[in-house]
């Protein structure tokens, strides 16, 4: 698995995979030739404003800044249309064809399961559901599982080994476990590790995260699709959320399971041959993830240099720059994973991507990569650049407002005809912004079975209702984290690795809220104090300013489980988890007849007899067996 040099010359993701959409460019047009024109016309009523009388530097600064931002607002939305528009015409299998019905694999595939100091009872007891599945399926003998262990704590280090042995026992298929003695390059090292150690006994890998898991059918169903197109590198499942207890997290599956789907449909619809890879829940070619994504170590010191950190998305590109194809597929249920159970937990955890988006910056324009790759990395840098551009346009637009006198007709300015382009702007930016829920809840609503699961039509509207309003109060508090994570980033400080927050218990205590709001009430005060000079303007900064200074309550309510139980016994935010179902079939429709590679005679071995004796020794830095 070599390092792969960002200056190859010889690098091109030239070939077009034999599973690219024929009308791929059709498609990329409609999506961002759409989000031009809508970023066009939203633009238009803040121009005016800012052009009657000329632009000064400031105005040109804030027209940019919006300008950027309602661009990314409209990519998500035209993603979305374009999302509904495939499920509602049934064509979410239109370029991997996934049989309802799959013959028993013919090659081996490695189940991984990269651990870093978590909660090995929760975690072995989802490989145990997993190894259920699949021998049910009777399919055990196709897939073997790997638990590999990072954890530098010692009580859950023997914790894993205890929990090892006892799944071992009444395992059906075989587990294997490895914990490295040192943890390089983290979660790409340890998956990197394994490639190069045992990686040439499987033909393809499926990788996990600690919180996730996958139906045993949708890993049939995943290496029937890569047994029929040689061609493809990676398949990326979208993983829906479950498990959640608290407000927060109710909040966050709700979201999921309601408008994710529609979301990556039109990310698989438009990427086609070269989306991306979001780290865990998909299906790899282990061969060619292993001649093309060795990950380069970046000159200079971190955050920026070093070992890549958000390695993914980078992976994913170099597999399209060596010519595989790489897919997202949203035509698959049966992937999971859990969410941080409270918003500082899920805060923590989006600064550490946020310095590893950042860290994309200066790979963006590594030779060789197909412009889509480019797109996606770029995209990845802007999910949290935005925060920071939509602080700066709040403080910009303030500071222009302050230099003019107190205009109490301004109070009411959705009734004065001064504003009306603002007013234009403003239900043309809402219309954006929650374009994409009431897409994917009229998907719901326009399916019988998928609106029987979430309860009926009423729960439906009324969790679409509380998670909108949530998602809008606490979009400010989440900006002012975002932008610090991004200043703290460029000021060169390193987040480190640490394990995730997965049980709320008792939620948040006040004191902890309180320190770790103090940035989001700083703003909300200096809003406050700019407010005093104009307070003409207390309707228009009310949505954001509230929030801030009520950050640490809502981070409280929000954590506590009793909050999440009260507002699902009210019919809010309930999902098919709370019934015990699955919002939508594992496969949506019958495919057309598929073709089957050549039969094998029998499944070759994993690890071979050799290995198996070498490999007995339970012992850091070894495989047991």
């Amino acid at each position: 698995m070599p390092r792969q040099p960002l200056d190859n010359a010889t690098a091109s993701a030239t070939a077009t995979p034999a599973t690219s959409p024929a009308d791929i460019f059709i498609r990329r047009l409609a999506v961002f030739g759409g989000a031009f024109l809508l970023t066009i016309l939203v633009a238009v009523g803040p121009f005016v404003l800012y052009g009657r009388e000329g632009f000064d530097g400031l105005e040109m600064l804030g027209f940019g800044v919006f300008f950027l931002l309602a661009g990314a607002i409209a990519c998500w939305f035209c993603t979305a249309a374009a999302g509904h528009f495939v499920l509602r015409t049934a064509r979410e299998q239109e370029d991997l064809h996934f049989s309802p019905h799959p013959h028993l694999p013919q090659t081996r595939t490695a189940l991984l399961m990269p651990l870093y100091n978590e909660d090995a009872q929760a975690v072995f007891g989802r490989l145990a559901a997993l190894d259920g599945a699949l021998a049910r399926l009777g399919a055990s003998a196709a897939f073997d599982i790997f638990v590999l262990s990072d954890s530098t704590n010692a009580d859950v280090a023997l914790a894993e080994r205890a929990a090892f042995r006892s799944l071992r026992l009444q395992a059906q298929g075989d587990v294997f476990m490895r914990r490295r003695p040192e943890n390089t390059e983290r979660k790409a090292g340890n998956i990197a590790e394994w490639v190069r150690r045992f990686g040439g006994a499987y033909e393809f890998m499926v990788v996990l995260d600690a919180d996730s898991t996958m139906a045993g059918e949708t890993l049939l169903r995943l290496v029937d699709a890569m047994e029929r197109n040689p061609g493809v590198g990676l398949i990326q499942t979208a993983p829906t959320i479950t498990g959640a207890s608290t407000l927060f997290a109710r909040m966050s599956q709700f979201g999921v399971r309601m408008y994710g789907r529609v979301a990556a449909a039109g990310l698989a619809w438009w990427a086609g041959s070269e989306a991306s890879y979001w780290g865990h829940n998909a299906i790899v070619r282990t061969k060619a993830f292993a001649d093309s994504c060795g990950l380069p170590i970046l000159p200079g010191a971190k955050p920026f240099g070093g070992h890549v950190l958000s390695h993914d998305v980078v992976e994913a590109a170099l597999l399209r720059r060596a010519g595989w194809a790489v897919h997202v597929t949203a035509a698959l249920d049966g992937s999971c994973e859990e969410t941080p159970p409270t918003i500082l937990d899920f805060i923590q955890r989006d600064h550490r991507w946020c310095q590893g988006n950042l860290q994309h910056l200066r790979l963006i324009g590594a030779k060789g990569l197909h412009p889509i790759s480019r797109a996606q990395l770029a995209m990845g840098c802007m999910a949290y650049l935005s925060s920071p551009l939509w602080f700066l346009g709040l403080i910009i637009g303030l500071v222009l407002q302050l230099q003019y006198p107190v205009d109490w007709t301004s109070f009411w300015y959705f009734l004065n005809p001064r504003f009306t382009p603002f007013m234009l702007t403003s239900v043309l930016s809402l219309i954006l912004l929650i374009g994409p829920k009431l897409m994917g809840c009229m998907l719901v609503l326009s399916r019988r079975g998928e609106r029987r699961t979430f309860g009926g039509a009423g729960p439906v509207l009324k969790g679409m209702m509380l998670e909108i309003l949530l998602s809008a109060t606490l979009a400010p508090i989440l900006m002012v984290a975002s932008t610090t994570a991004v200043l703290q980033t460029l000021r060169g400080r390193d987040v480190g690795w640490r394990p995730q927050q997965r049980d709320a218990a008792g939620g948040l205590a006040w004191s902890d809220a309180f320190r770790a709001m103090g940035w989001q009430m700083a703003a909300g005060v200096g809003f406050m104090c700019a407010l005093a000079v104009r307070p003409d303007l207390s309707v228009c900064f009310a949505p954001i300013v509230l929030p801030l200074l009520l950050a640490a309550p809502l981070a409280v309510l929000t954590s506590r489980r009793s909050a999440g139980d009260a507002a699902a016994r009210a019919g809010f935010l309930t999902t098919p988890d709370d019934h015990g179902m699955s919002a939508t079939p594992v496969v949506f429709r019958a495919p057309i007849a598929l073709p089957r590679p050549a039969p094998a005679a029998h499944i070759q071995p994993g690890l071979t007899a050799e290995d198996r004796r070498r490999l007995i020794i339970e012992a850091p830095g070894e495989l047991s067996a």
